[in-house]
């Protein structure tokens, strides 16, 4: 078993001076932290992988091909392989635990 605290990764993320932090990485799916403050721009590029976003904190609009929604806590969003997609107008903190299958490289 492998137990993570989203805290200690937010405190790790950080200190890595990035938006995004790898946490896990198995043969058939990665997670990841995903953070970006308001008045951030969202640098993401069509990923070859299949992802699920939870959104943990915060507040914004997600845009996956040319569908737009509000994501907040608690939302869960899927995103297809090579659609292209990104956080905006984001209003609060947002926080967002990211799971992607196959892994990413």
């Amino acid at each position: 078993m492998k137990v993570f605290r989203l805290d200690e990764l937010d405190v790790e993320r950080a200190g890595g001076r990035g938006a995004y932090l790898r946490f896990l990485k198995e043969r058939n799916m990665s997670a990841g932290l995903f953070a970006l403050s308001p008045g951030d721009t969202d640098p993401q590029t069509p990923h070859d992988q299949d992802e699920i976003y939870q959104v943990i904190s915060g507040r914004a609009e997600l845009t996956v091909g040319n569908e737009t929604t509000t994501v907040a806590r608690g939302t869960v969003a899927y995103v297809p392989a090579g659609v292209p997609h990104r956080f905006h107008h984001i209003t609060e903190e947002l926080r967002v635990l990211v799971v992607f299958s196959p892994p990413e490289p």
